[in-house]
């Protein structure tokens, strides 16, 4: 019984990385161009940004929270990066300015909910518009074409790697090394788990979710950025919906709605490649592309649907493992 337990532990913690090899299996089998390495290498630097986005996401998800303003934090500083680079300052500053703004809109969501203690979905779903509406007054509702230097540096590569993969890689890597090798990591998943043993054991709380909106506002501007360069503009619509395939990437790659489980790599970083790879195996099979948001909306779908089930099973085997433990 308990080899058994183990193996359905291990099925459903493999379910993300099982799902995205039927994904390649499935449009590989269809057409081969799918599996060319030139086609696998534009999957990855497509799925560049909204892993970034997602990496955000999932440290608030961590702590039982969710931020449906990341979308709109992506076109507030994309729109206000443009704008500057276009009245002819320099790109350095523009950037500086994008990691403000992502900085500023989480810590405003922060207060919010950590210091005021509303809700969550609550709070974000009103900042969404608020930011929207900001960026859209920004850019007078305007597409901004930015300067064909910008458009160079998307598709510069540095030693043969994209350079939007180098920002993914230093995003991942980083978040890593957080979540799993620091105290402040540790505590975000004992707040997650569950907030009042964790503050009784001496964790700040409040500051900790202060820092963690703060970091997915950081992440989402960031995510934006790398759109950004890809793109060569900033049309009204930038970000629109992001947030919800940020949500699905990172529970996709085994994050926890209810909070206290989940990571980053392979994680999230296997939602967001999984999304990805789905949309670009519908455009290399010449699928009808009005039928997209109907599967995006299935993929989201099936994120939660997944997760709920993760969480009852897991829940169940844990419980018998106690019981196990207490029986002997």
């Amino acid at each position: 019984m308990k080899h058994r337990n183990d193996l359905r532990l291990r099925i459903l913690r493999s379910v993300p990385l099982l799902l995205l090899a039927a994904v390649f299996l499935v449009f590989g089998a269809i057409s081969r161009r799918f599996l060319e390495p030139d086609n696998l290498l534009n999957i990855l630097v497509q799925a560049s940004s909204l892993a970034i986005v997602a990496t955000g996401m999932t440290f608030v998800l961590l702590t039982a929270g969710v931020d449906l303003s990341v979308g709109s934090i992506m076109f507030l500083s994309a729109a206000a990066a443009a704008k500057m680079v276009l009245a002819g300052w320099s790109p350095s500053v523009a950037v500086l300015a994008v990691i403000a703004i992502g900085v500023a809109s989480g810590l405003v969501n922060a207060m919010f909910v950590a210091k005021i203690r509303l809700m969550p979905f609550v709070v974000t779903l009103a900042t969404l518009y608020f930011w929207r509406g900001l960026g859209l007054y920004i850019s007078q509702t305007r597409a901004m074409n930015l300067p064909e230097g910008l458009l160079r540096l998307g598709a510069a590569r540095v030693l043969h790697v994209p350079v939007p993969v180098w920002f993914l890689v230093a995003v991942l890597g980083a978040a890593h090394l957080t979540l799993r090798h620091t105290a402040f990591g540790r505590q975000i998943y004992a707040v997650g788990g569950d907030p009042e043993a964790a503050q009784k054991a001496g964790v700040r709380v409040r500051r900790l979710l202060v820092t963690v909106y703060a970091i997915s506002g950081l992440c989402a501007a960031v995510g934006g950025m790398v759109a950004v360069v890809q793109l060569g503009a900033v049309s009204p619509t930038f970000g629109n919906q992001r947030e919800f395939a940020a949500i699905a990437a990172a529970v996709l790659g085994g994050a926890s709605l209810f909070g206290g489980r989940g990571n980053v790599l392979p994680g999230t970083l296997v939602g967001a490649v999984l999304i990805q790879a789905i949309e670009n195996g519908l455009v290399v099979v010449g699928t009808d592309p009005y039928l997209f948001p109907i599967i995006t909306a299935a993929i989201i779908f099936a994120a939660v649907f997944l997760d709920s089930a993760r969480h009852r099973q897991l829940r169940k085997l844990s419980r018998r493992k106690i019981r196990g433990v207490t029986a002997g």
